[in-house]
């Protein structure tokens, strides 16, 4: 039987060759798009508020579009969901999605408790996430994240970018994108209800990416 990191370093040295070979290739194409300080503010009860970047984080992550937001329920400021989208439009130089689960470490959160689910939301087929407890001194986030390219949506990194090969070599396009979900969680409460706080909120994200991540 072969062994699961094998094939995963595999993908990634397929993905990387892809991309060094594309880049040498024909000029990319880059799809016209709305940009993430666009995406609608208001999601059905819940009311957006911008959370500034800094500027290292943005060096970090490279040339891209990024969005992060705080939504709050318009009836009540707790608890509140964050919403964080890494558009990327091109990764043939090597700027790459970065997973959060190698961020949120060094941010100081520590994963308790990893899983994935199967997302079955408005306007698109089922695909699956990755859904993260994660915990720093006594406080706990529930965290949802997926990669997204092209309408299509997947938890897998080494999925992510077996698909930027194919879609280079297919599309002439190598963009994709990062979404992220967080919600804090109350003393005492499960992953399961908090995602199912979560769970709403994602059925109005999801119906729009199209727009601001082309198909």
């Amino acid at each position: 039987m072969r062994s699961p990191g094998r094939f995963l370093l595999v993908v990634a040295l397929i993905a990387t060759i892809g991309i060094l070979l594309q880049a040498r290739g024909r000029s990319e194409v880059f799809p016209p798009r709305d940009p993430l300080k666009s995406f609608p503010t208001r999601l059905g009860k819940w009311i957006a508020t911008d959370v500034p970047m800094d500027k290292d984080v943005l060096e970090i992550l490279g040339p891209g579009d990024f969005l992060l937001r705080v939504y709050h329920p318009e009836a009540d400021a707790r608890p509140v969901v964050d919403l964080f989208v890494a558009y990327f439009p091109s990764q043939r130089a090597g700027d790459t999605i970065h997973s959060p689960k190698h961020c949120l470490p060094g941010a100081g959160w520590l994963p308790v408790e990893s899983s994935r689910i199967t997302l079955s939301l408005p306007g698109h087929g089922p695909f699956p996430a990755n859904r993260y407890v994660i915990a720093k001194g006594g406080s706990r986030q529930l965290v949802l994240y997926w990669y997204w390219a092209h309408d299509r949506g997947t938890a897998s990194e080494y999925w992510a970018k077996f698909y930027l090969v194919a879609d280079s070599m297919s599309m002439n396009r190598s963009d994709g994108a990062l979404v992220r979900i967080t919600t804090q969680m109350n003393p005492g409460e499960t992953a399961e209800a908090a995602e199912e706080r979560v769970l709403p909120f994602a059925n109005h994200v999801v119906p729009l990416l199209d727009t601001y991540i082309p198909r």
